[in-house]
C-alpha cells in the first residue's frame, strides 16, 4: 500500500492480505491522523473505513508498550467488536499489538482482570467501556487515540452521551469520528469533544 513512511511491518501484513492499492480515504487521511490531529472521515459504507481505522492505531502505535491502553475504539455491537478484532489480527500481525474486545454481553470482571494484564488497543461497544472506565479506574493518560466508528449510527441510538462522558474522563488525545453521514449529531459531538477538527467528506 503507497502511503508515505507507512510502518514497514505494517506493510507487508497489508500486502499479505491483498491490500495492495489504498483508497481515496486512506491516501487522503494518513498524514492527518499520523500528525495525531482531530479529524472527521465521512464515507459510504463498506468502503474500508474499519480497516482504515486498524491500519492507522497500527501505525501510530507501533509496538507493544506498557500496561495500559493506548488506543480505544468504539464501536456499535457485538459483531462490531468481533470483526474488528479479526481485523486487527490480520494487519497486527507484525506489529504484536495486544489487542482486546469488550461488548454488553461479557462478563465485565474477567474484562477487567484480562485488561490489566497489559493490552494496546481496547474495543468494544459504548455501554460497555462507559461502564468499565467509570468503575475500573483504568489509567488514562496512555491513550494517544480515541476512535469512534459508525457515529452516525451510534449516535442515532443516543449513544452520544455516553461517547461524551467517556470522552470527559479522558482530557488530551486524539479524536476520530468515522460515520456514514456528517449529521447533525456528529457535528455536535465533534464540536465539543474535538480540538479544531478536520473534516473529510469521500465522494461517492
Amino acid at each position: 500500500m503507497q502511503l508515505k513512511k507507512i510502518n514497514p511491518h505494517l506493510q507487508e501484513a497489508l500486502i499479505e492480505n491483498g491490500l495492495t492499492e489504498a483508497n481515496e480515504m486512506q491516501q487522503e487521511t494518513f498524514s492527518t491522523i499520523k500528525s495525531g490531529a482531530d479529524a472527521v472521515i465521512q464515507s459510504d459504507r463498506k468502503s474500508g473505513k474499519s480497516t482504515t481505522i486498524a491500519l492507522n492505531v497500527i501505525q501510530r502505535l507501533d509496538k507493544p508498550f506498557m500496561e495500559s491502553p493506548r488506543a480505544l475504539i468504539i464501536v456499535e455491537t457485538k459483531e462490531k467488536v468481533l470483526q474488528m478484532v479479526d481485523i486487527f489480527k490480520d494487519l497486527n500481525r507484525y506489529n504484536k499489538l495486544r489487542v482486546y474486545g469488550v461488548h454488553d454481553r461479557g462478563d465485565l470482571d474477567w474484562d477487567k482482570n484480562q485488561i490489566s494484564l497489559g493490552i494496546d488497543v481496547l474495543i468494544g461497544t459504548a455501554t460497555r467501556l462507559d461502564e468499565m472506565f467509570s468503575t475500573a479506574g483504568f489509567d488514562v493518560n496512555q491513550l494517544k487515540m480515541v476512535v469512534v466508528d459508525d457515529a452516525d449510527i451510534l449516535f442515532k441510538l443516543r449513544m452520544d452521551a455516553k461517547v461524551n462522558r467517556l470522552s470527559d474522563s479522558i482530557g488530551k488525545t486524539q479524536r476520530l469520528i468515522f460515520c456514514n453521514k456528517i449529521t447533525e449529531r456528529v457535528e455536535a459531538v465533534a464540536d465539543r469533544i474535538m480540538i479544531e477538527p478536520l473534516f473529510f467528506e469521500m465522494e461517492e
